[in-house]
């Protein structure tokens, strides 16, 4: 069965890879070698530990990550826990994404690889794409730091001091996505939105729109296929209360 060309969205796991600095680190290490434990008939396994957050890496985060004057998506108040997280709107109650997408590639309606560090998207930079994301859709913008992800740094600060900073749409752009009432928004930086922030996207998509925000996601061999339209495949895992979860998304292009 043809199911049409697959692409894989996700950034690689590893020690040392960018991650915003409120949340911990990826962290993994071996707690069985090889030869260890070895059976009668020669055959020996070797084991990992590890320890990342849930809003480390490819990750979507569930309408619980943000809450603005004590409120929750739709004026709800969270019902939360160190124990038992967040279970107002938890991330486990995310159903299994399968959904229409599309792709604003802003770095290639820039002529650029990569966007400047304090380079704004725009309602004109996302009209100029010539997609329009369904209802109920995806909406994915490309910047073109997905080539970073391997220069923790630059990915998380552009290379140019401590503080978080990176291109992004501000509540303009995140309002231009919502009226069309997407299921969720994505990028291939850190933060989404444009950084440094007080957050105003993530409360306007989260909390007054209820729209889910996937963030470091790998756009480069999708958009240099030219892909602009395809669906969104993405399984996040059922971390009861979690405010955010690791996934492995796939674009499926017919």
């Amino acid at each position: 069965m043809n199911i049409g060309k697959v692409y894989d969205l996700a950034q690689p796991l590893f020690a040392g890879m960018p991650h915003f600095p409120t949340h911990p680190p990826f962290l993994r290490s071996l707690t069985k070698l090889h030869g260890e434990m070895v059976l009668p008939n020669g055959a020996s396994s070797a084991a990992e530990g590890i320890a990342m957050g849930g809003h480390v890496g490819t990750h979507i985060d569930a309408l619980s990550h943000f809450s603005c004057d004590g409120k929750l998506y739709g004026g709800v108040e969270p019902v939360q826990s160190y124990s038992d997280g967040v279970t107002t709107y938890g991330v486990d109650t995310i159903e299994p994404i399968f959904r229409r997408a599309v792709l604003f590639d802003i770095a290639r309606l820039e002529g650029v690889e990569a966007l400047p560090l304090d380079f704004v998207v725009t309602p004109e930079h996302l009209e100029a794409c010539g997609v329009t994301p369904s209802e109920g859709g995806i909406a994915l913008i490309r910047t073109g730091w997905g080539n970073y992800w391997n220069d923790s740094n630059r990915f998380i600060t552009g290379g140019n001091g401590p503080a978080v900073r990176g291109p992004g749409p501000k509540k303009p752009g995140a309002q231009w996505l919502s009226k069309h009432g997407i299921f969720a928004a994505g990028s291939d930086t850190v933060a989404f939105e444009s950084v440094p922030s007080h957050m105003e996207v993530h409360v306007h998509l989260l909390v007054e729109r209820g729209i889910h925000i996937i963030e470091c996601l790998n756009l480069e061999s999708l958009a240099a296929a030219g892909a602009r339209e395809f669906l969104f495949v993405a399984l996040p895992l059922k971390i009861r209360g979690g405010t955010g979860s690791p996934i492995r998304p796939v674009a499926v292009v017919e």
